[in-house]
């Protein structure tokens, strides 16, 4: 009996490290991320329905953290191995962001405690899958690719595509809605029998079964408690009416003294629609009653003027940038972006 108790006292142990290396984070955040609070001073012109929290526009970006980190893990293995692709650095972009994007937000009315929960979930959720794929990918996946030599096998090849497909549909569309099932299949139907696709066809089926009933669990629980507003308002300038009622996806509520009142969809599709609207000269006033919004724009510098943070892209070769900007200059930053040397990647609605 000794020597199972001396192994709970190490499960023990490791699972109280582990705790601990997931915590941290957080308790950095909360102890040293957080800047000087201030109420958000703007009186909309929208109502209160209408209204979303304005803090929200920064506190998005960690998600969409994790929608990138995926790209950039697609891109990598477009052309080399899972092991070359920087989990640790990924993970310390999440919390590095979250802690100037956090600094920022309690400048512009703080973070409700909710959204704060939430981000949190998903920010340990994020590390320890990172954390868990690296520990194996380091190792047996390692050693499985140098087994195979240096030219990918049809697993490989075929997950590759599949981290992309899967990168490519987290923009509009929640994770916990990818068929993962489909991915495991497809990789079992795979024709070929060498050690690398065996060990694919095993770590990776286990890895989608995993998310497959993890996925299955979130959705219930969104149908439990109703999933977030797929559109929002906001109040535009300057865009021609004929131009907006030909538009698919805007519907024009009013005219007001200040401006065209629209209703326009969220996340992903937005971004195309707001830049489109900038470019065919219409300027915004107010979105979701909100005076300030974050976008995420792309350089080849480390640096930018007009930045409040930048990283790396893995396996782009290039810098995301986090731009905090004024609704009502929103269109003229958009149409200057490539003055600036800067693409549009995201603006980050609430």
């Amino acid at each position: 009996m000794s020597w199972l108790l001396r192994w709970l006292k190490r499960a023990t142990l490791l699972v109280l490290l582990l705790v601990v290396a997931l915590a941290s984070p957080i308790i950095y955040v909360e102890t040293a991320c957080q800047g000087t609070a201030l109420a958000e001073g703007y009186d909309p012109l929208l109502p209160a329905a209408d209204h979303r929290s304005e803090a929200r526009t920064l506190l998005t970006y960690p998600e969409w953290h994790i929608v990138h980190a995926y790209e950039d893990y697609a891109r990598v293995i477009e052309t080399d191995d899972p092991h070359d692709y920087g989990y640790a650095q990924s993970i310390r972009g999440f919390w590095s962001s979250l802690c100037a994007v956090t600094q920022q937000a309690s400048e512009h009315g703080g973070v409700d405690t909710a959204t704060k929960q939430m981000v949190y979930v998903i920010g340990v959720s994020f590390s320890a899958e990172l954390a868990l794929k690296a520990a194996y990918e380091e190792t047996f996946g390692r050693l499985a690719s140098m087994v195979r030599g240096a030219s990918p096998s049809p697993s490989d090849t075929l997950s590759a595509r599949q981290a992309k497909d899967y990168a490519e549909f987290l923009q509009q569309t929640p994770w916990y809605k990818w068929d993962f099932r489909k991915d495991k299949d497809d990789l079992n139907n795979v024709q070929a029998a060498s050690f690398r696709d065996t060990e694919r066809k095993i770590s990776l089926g286990l890895e989608y079964s995993a998310k497959a009933a993890y996925a299955g669990i979130i959705a219930s629980a969104v149908d439990g408690v109703g999933a977030d507003e797929l559109t929002l308002r906001m109040v535009v300038s300057g865009a021609d009416e004929t131009w907006l009622h030909s538009q698919s996806n805007v519907q024009v509520i009013q005219t007001t003294q200040q401006g065209t009142v629209i209703q326009t969809p969220r996340y992903r599709e937005l971004t195309h629609l707001l830049n489109a609207m900038a470019n065919a000269g219409a300027d915004f006033v107010e979105i979701a009653g909100n005076d300030d919004i974050l976008l995420t724009a792309i350089s080849d510098e480390p640096t930018n003027d007009l930045a409040f943070v930048s990283m790396q892209r893995q396996g782009f070769k290039d810098y995301r940038h986090l731009i905090l900007v004024k609704v009502g200059v929103l269109a003229q930053t958009l149409r200057e972006l490539e003055q600036n040397d800067l693409q549009l990647e995201h603006i980050h609605d609430y």
